[in-house]
């Protein structure tokens, strides 16, 4: 396949999320972009099964303007890996593993590597009675209640016999498996969660010096190391990547408003990035272009 039936390939596909999902931007990542998108519904079940790589897909105030955002997305993880955000969280979605996030707000996808996901539109009226839903939370596919939920939307994907009040049932019988769930993570905050919540505050506060590390986030609050990997890995992340997530987001923010005299290595230095060949590599993974041409397509 030629690079000009590569673009048109990745323009077809962006052109089907927003005709199936919504309205979304992206932008490809490094290596060579795949997407698929199959059909949007199943009766009364609103879904799209979405199989891609090399691709950020994202959701920014402009795309929410522009559509419909009274629902949230309930991604079902079938296959590989993929990384949400929203909030300033992330969350690692590995094979069974359930997550929702919300139309309303900002949100990004990366898919790096090969992935299948099945994403399940829930209105948002459906969730009203619960005082906050926590978005880009990983519901582990450990769970019996994530286990049952997927079981049972992957059988209804698979019975075209369902008529419309069918499968309107099996969307509230997904709701009801996912509830008690959704309703620990509404609950008030356990010490442990006031710690995690207390170690992102740091993070952000420090975020611009050199001795942010995972070493010094546990000395600071009085954690070993080890309880502060297995914290993070319990929220499906790694402490290292996301800070460094974290900068090269501000950093992205930073360039955006940058003069065009402002140097890209000064840039990197402000957030934490003290080699700049570190850091272009770095924001390119994460952004899929280089710093220098991120700033000239936001002029």
């Amino acid at each position: 396949m030629t690079q000009a039936d590569d673009k048109e390939s990745y323009r077809a596909w962006l052109a089907k999320v927003n005709q199936l999902c919504g309205n979304f931007a992206a932008r490809p990542l490094d290596g060579k972009f795949y997407g698929e998108i199959e059909s949007g519904y199943a009766r009364g079940l609103k879904l799209s099964t979405v199989t891609t790589r090399g691709v950020n897909l994202y959701r920014s105030q402009e795309e929410i303007k522009r559509g419909n955002d009274a629902w949230f997305y309930t991604v079902f993880q079938l296959e590989g890996q993929a990384i949400m955000e929203q909030d300033d969280r992330q969350v690692i979605l590995e094979a069974g593993d359930i997550t929702l996030i919300d139309a309303a707000r900002p949100c990004s996808f990366y898919w790096q590597q090969t992935s299948r996901q099945v994403s399940l539109l829930l209105p948002r009226q459906k969730l009203e009675h619960l005082r906050a839903i926590s978005s880009a939370e990983r519901l582990a596919k450990t769970l019996p209640m994530v286990q049952l939920s997927h079981r049972l939307l992957q059988e209804s994907m698979t019975s075209p016999g369902m008529n419309e009040n069918e499968s309107e049932a099996a969307l509230e019988a997904i709701i009801c498996l996912l509830r008690p769930v959704l309703y620990q993570q509404d609950a008030r905050p356990t010490r442990r969660e006031r710690q995690y919540q207390k170690i992102m505050a740091l993070i952000d506060e420090y975020i611009q010096s050199e001795q942010l590390r995972p070493e010094w986030l546990a000395s600071e609050t009085g954690m070993s190391v080890r309880s502060l990997y297995r914290m993070f890995a319990d929220k499906g992340l790694v402490v290292a990547q996301y800070i460094k997530n974290r900068r090269l987001d501000l950093c992205a923010q930073a360039l955006r408003n940058a003069h065009d005299d402002e140097k890209l290595a000064g840039i990197g230095y402000n957030w934490g990035f003290t080699d700049h060949s570190h850091f272009s590599t770095a924001f390119k993974q994460r952004f899929g272009v280089s710093p220098g041409e991120y700033r000239k397509r936001h002029r």
